[in-house]
């Protein structure tokens, strides 16, 4: 029986994978999902709500408020390397439960900021605990236990992070009643009472609890890939695992990794300053933009249950190709084109981008390097990856404040996904690696010829 059976917490767990019915998996990706809801619906997709009122309130201009956004992010980048390590470590329930009580510390001293300085302190302690809780650990577990299913499973996970941009809506409506420092207090106390306990699902293995991955024994896993190659099916993944230092020396990690910064480049800009785009430079009320929101939301989902399950079909990497075509026309939509179609057009397209990419970049990843050292792959990503999410914010914001428009900010960001596109043709599947055991056997072989 595997060590980790003893933990206190797995007989609660085990109680409910006895259903034979019911792979364990999915209740991994299920505590996942509603783990990036919180995160997603309290945070990220609030953020433009709170731009707006410590502007308001304190006077400040939207690049520093901008600036404090992508230092966080870069902390958090930084950050990544030894994040994933740690994951791959001590699995990433643990992590996740410290990052949790990280992040609701980080809402409950925003709640009480009183300076510039304090903003980017506390904005800092919140996104690093958000990044420990949730997506690197939450994507780490998925890969661990799927592989035929990996990219829909991957999509579901994620789909929380959509959901709660649906309820962002009565957050921004919640801080204009209530008050930005009222929502940050609930907001900790809805992290640390709700979060925490969806840590409990989150198992690093199926061997962890005696199950296999995909919930197939390792025979009835040879019998469907030996159908699989009879029909003709796109398998997605190899037997092979990179290290993390094998995958760095590939050419495949450094083209996935920037094509993945420069969609980021549009999804933080988005993130950030929408919101302020759509009420103030476009005119549109704040009903208006909230439905706006939602329609890309809404899209956006789409994107991660359909659009996603569409990578173990057909090739992630031409998948990709598209999405970032999209993304690019979306944002040079938003800029230059002041009507209600024009910004209709804008959510569709880039909810469905947003939607379908994001999940695939992960499962792609996982599919080219294995299971192994896919944290730390991750981690070491996530340094590369954070230059558009730091970047975008500040240049939009920064060009905003000099040119009183976004229209430059947006053209700009847009032109570096289309750069995108480029990175993802170029990431080809790499080579395996050649294992020490079979240089060994090579030169063995070849010393009996």
């Amino acid at each position: 029986m595997p060590e980790s059976n003893t933990d206190p917490e797995l007989p609660r767990i085990l109680g409910v994978r006895t259903s034979r019915r019911f792979f364990f998996g999915w209740y991994i990706v299920g505590a996942g999902s509603v783990n990036q809801f919180i995160a997603g619906a309290l945070l990220n997709n609030a953020f433009g709500a709170y731009n707006a009122a410590l502007v308001n309130e304190f006077g400040w201009s939207r690049g520093a408020v901008a600036l404090g956004f992508s230092l966080s992010l870069l902390e958090s980048g930084i950050l990544g390397p030894l994040q994933g390590w740690m994951i791959d470590r001590y699995g990433p329930r643990r992590i996740m439960q410290i990052g949790t009580v990280i992040f609701a510390l980080g809402f409950l001293l925003f709640s009480q900021l009183n300076s510039l300085a304090t903003f980017y302190i506390y904005f800092m302690v919140m996104a690093v605990g958000a990044s420990l809780s949730g997506f690197m650990a939450i994507t780490v577990a998925v890969v661990n236990w799927f592989d035929r299913s990996r990219s829909r499973a991957m999509g579901i996970s994620q789909v929380g992070f959509a959901v709660g941009g649906l309820v962002s809506g009565a957050i921004i409506l919640a801080i204009e009643e209530f008050g930005w420092r009222e929502v940050s207090f609930a907001s900790g106390l809805i992290v640390l009472l709700v979060g925490l306990p969806l840590c409990s699902f989150i198992i690093n293995k199926p061997a962890d609890i005696g199950l296999h991955i995909d919930g197939m024994t390792p025979e009835q896993m040879a019998v469907q890939r030996e159908a699989d190659m009879r029909a003709h099916r796109r398998q997605n993944s190899t037997e092979v695992d990179f290290t993390a230092r094998q995958a760095m020396r590939t050419l495949s990690f450094w083209t996935i990794s920037l094509g993945h910064t420069s969609a980021l480049f549009v999804v933080s800009a988005v993130m950030v300053h929408l919101y302020l785009h759509l009420t103030e430079s476009l005119g549109y009320s704040t009903l208006a933009t909230t439905v706006f929101l939602m329609l890309m939301t809404a899209c956006q989902i789409v994107g991660q249950v359909a659009g996603a399950s569409l990578g173990d079909i057909f090739s992630k990497r031409l998948i990709a190709i598209i999405c970032m075509a999209m993304h690019t026309v979306a944002l040079l939509l938003v800029a230059h084109v002041d009507t209600v179609a024009s910004v209709i057009a804008f959510a569709i397209l880039h909810g469905l981008a947003w939607g379908t990419r994001g999940p695939m970049m992960q499962a792609w990843r996982a599919d080219y390097f294995g299971r192994s050292s896919f944290g730390a792959i991750m981690g070491f990503s996530s340094t590369i990856i954070m230059i558009g999410t730091v970047a975008a914010p500040w240049i939009a914001g920064v060009l905003y404040d000099r040119t009183g428009s976004y229209e430059l900010g947006f053209t700009i960001i847009a032109g570096i996904a289309a750069a995108g596109s480029v990175f993802f043709m170029l990431s080809w599947r790499p080579k395996p690696p050649v294992q020490p055991g079979a240089v060994v056997v090579a030169i063995e072989d070849a010393a009996e010829a």
